[in-house]
């Protein structure tokens, strides 16, 4: 199996939908957590000191 052109015509699966909270396709299908705002982990805004997004 490769990892070039012919393995990519096969991504047709969705893993992230739009997220309720934020609006960003970052929510995780099968996780049920929001890999931008974290909702579906804690009730709190996901956010870090290193990220400038804040």
């Amino acid at each position: 199996m490769s990892k070039g052109t012919p393995s990519m015509g096969k991504r047709q699966k969705t893993t992230h939908i739009v997220c309720r909270r934020c609006g960003k396709i970052s929510f995780h299908k099968r996780h049920g957590v929001c890999a931008s705002c974290g909702f579906g982990k804690s009730p709190r805004l996901r956010k870090y000191n290193w990220n400038s997004n804040n």
